[in-house]
C-alpha cells in the first residue's frame, strides 16, 4: 500500500511508535515500576525518543538526514527493549507484558529498518525525496 508522505504523522513507524509509547507509560505507572524513578524515566525517554527522531528526521527534508535520525530511532527501540529485560528481571512486568511489548518493538524496529533501506536505495531517482511515494505510509 503506497502513498505520499506529506507529514511525519503519515509514517506507519511513527503511528506504531505512538502505541508503544502509550503502552510504556501504562506499564510504568503502576506498582514497583512506578517507584523506580530512574528506570521508569529512562524507558519513557527512550520510547518518546523513537517518535521524536522520526519526526525530526522527516522535518529535516533530506533523505540523508532522515536516514540518520531513523538510525537514532532504531537505537532508541533497542534501548527500550533492553530496559524491558531489566523490568522483567526485577519483576516489574509479567512475562506476557514483556512478550507483547517486545513483539511490538521488534515489529517497529523492522519498519524503521525497512524505511532506512528504502531511503538509501541507490536505484531510486536522485530527484526523489522522502516526501514522494513510499510503501511506508499509514492509513
Amino acid at each position: 500500500m503506497g502513498g505520499t508522505i506529506k507529514c511525519f504523522e503519515d509514517i506507519k513507524a511513527w503511528q506504531n511508535g505512538r502505541v508503544v509509547i502509550k503502552a510504556i507509560y501504562q506499564i510504568t505507572s503502576d506498582g514497583k515500576f512506578s517507584k523506580d524513578f530512574g528506570l521508569r524515566d529512562q524507558i519513557r525517554r527512550a520510547a518518546i525518543s523513537i517518535n521524536l527522531n522520526i519526526a525530526e528526521g522527516f522535518g529535516r527534508g533530506t533523505d540523508k538526514e532522515f536516514r540518520q535520525f531513523l538510525i537514532n530511532a532504531r537505537g532508541s527501540v533497542a534501548e527500550v527493549r533492553s530496559a524491558l529485560y531489566i523490568a522483567l528481571d526485577l519483576s516489574y512486568i509479567t512475562q506476557p507484558q514483556f512478550d507483547d511489548l517486545f513483539s511490538s518493538l521488534d515489529s517497529l524496529s523492522r519498519m524503521i529498518t525497512n524505511l532506512i533501506r528504502y531511503l538509501g536505495d541507490s536505484s531510486r531517482k536522485e530527484s526523489s525525496k522522502a516526501t514522494n511515494s513510499s510503501p511506508y505510509v499509514g492509513n
